[in-house]
């Protein structure tokens, strides 16, 4: 068992906020005396189900504190997710229907037992006491804060002030209410979230208090930006990286972000210790694509083992250092009426092969020197080019490549 210092060391690593710190040493304290490990809680709203890279950095940090002997306590917000979390939103989140909540929740659970000891967690869905409250209930809850209050929050007071003003449904004013509620429920010590979860962590504090109970800690962790290195990670934009995605596609992601990224991604989806991210990212002492490949290495290993790294790595260096094709190239299949004498439009074969979803597009990499073609990596410079196709042929559209199956 680590001693409470240690135990701190290891929770601030890559925290952005802690509130209170000071009752955070107190609970560790407490835990090594009475040995009651502290029930750390972590929401999940299933409104999707794919987890990326981003969604995993308070996981890992629940996965922490079960290492350090704690319990994860993981809330499956299938009520809240019917309400929609307006944390960091400039506009009202669309409404789901329970039965998409449902299927959503058994394939997040799935996912998210990648990065947790799910089986040793604490796991409940919020329906458990909210399904079951009466409109009187609901009333009470309501008393607990003020619209002041409420319009404290960053993205209600931007969409109030915004010409014209954004709508704020009384809907989404129950959310922080909720997530709170939770904490009471289950009698959280620690509640871990992304930093624009602060208002809805300590509505959980004041809750607890006015039942109370000792007031949980506020945890928070930063946003983790996406392959672009500046919006935060998200499906919608395309800057993700996929839990559930092969390790080919983790390390070649991964090797495409800005060099000025990887302390960030080292420190939240890693275990290393401050001083080796130090030492690999100092270019005077690792080049930053070493680095950059240690921490595809590191991101993989853990989804996928240490062989399927291993393999990553190598066929990314085959593609990408040595220019040679991967082992395995998907095939599209290409019907043989769409050629004319053997031939056709490298714009129209882009789309043909799924690579691009319309001509214009096509057009645009084409023209940006991003499409090859052939065993001699022929570079398609010309929209206009005419592409003999043959049975096999292999074409690369950026980091893209298909064989062609005629049929």
């Amino acid at each position: 068992m680590k001693t409470v210092d240690e135990q701190l060391e290891l929770i601030r690593r890559g925290a952005e906020q802690i509130t209170p710190e000071a009752d955070l040493r107190r609970k560790l304290e407490r835990s090594a005396k009475t040995g009651r490990p502290l029930r750390v809680k972590y929401g999940i709203d299933p409104t999707g189900i794919d987890v990326h890279l981003g969604h995993t950095v308070p996981l890992r940090k629940l996965r922490l504190f079960q290492e350090l002997g704690h319990q994860a306590v993981l809330i499956i917000g299938n009520y809240t997710a019917l309400v929609g979390d307006p944390s960091g939103r400039d506009q009202t989140r669309a409404r789901l229907t329970p039965e998409q909540v449902k299927a959503n929740a058994q394939e997040y659970l799935v996912q998210v037992s990648k990065v947790i000891d799910a089986a040793s967690a604490d796991v409940r869905e919020n329906g458990e006491w909210f399904g079951k409250f009466t409109f009187l209930q609901v009333m009470e809850l309501t008393s607990k804060t003020t619209v002041q209050r409420m319009l404290e929050r960053d993205d209600f007071t931007k969409r109030f002030r915004a010409e014209p003003s954004v709508p704020i449904y009384l809907h989404e004013c129950l959310y922080p209410l909720m997530q709170g509620h939770d904490s009471v429920e289950i009698k959280a010590d620690v509640e871990l979230g992304g930093s624009e979860q602060l208002f809805n962590l300590m509505m959980g504090r004041k809750l607890q208090e006015d039942a109370g109970q000792e007031p949980q800690v506020c945890l928070t962790l930063p946003i983790l930006r996406g392959l672009d290195g500046v919006r935060r990670m998200g499906k919608s934009l395309g800057n993700y990286v996929g839990v559930g995605e092969p390790a080919k596609e983790q390390f070649a992601k991964t090797m495409s972000i800005p060099d000025d990224l990887m302390r960030e991604w080292f420190t939240l989806l890693t275990d290393r210790s401050e001083d080796e991210i130090t030492r690999l990212i100092d270019p005077a002492l690792t080049h930053p694509m070493e680095a950059k490949k240690t921490l595809g290495r590191d991101i993989v290993t853990f989804y996928h083992g240490a062989d399927a790294a291993a393999l990553a790595r190598a066929e990314w260096e085959k593609q990408f250092s040595q220019r040679q094709d991967p082992t395995e190239i998907n095939e599209v299949q290409v019907a043989a009426s769409n050629l004319t004498d053997g031939k056709v439009a490298v714009t129209k074969l882009l789309v043909l092969l799924n690579l691009a979803k319309s001509n214009n597009e096509a057009r645009r990499h084409v023209q940006g020197g991003g499409v090859t073609i052939g065993p001699d990596r022929e570079k398609a410079a010309d929209p206009n080019l005419a592409v003999a196709v043959a049975d096999g042929l292999i074409v690369r559209f950026g980091r893209k490549i298909v064989r062609v199956r005629l049929t």
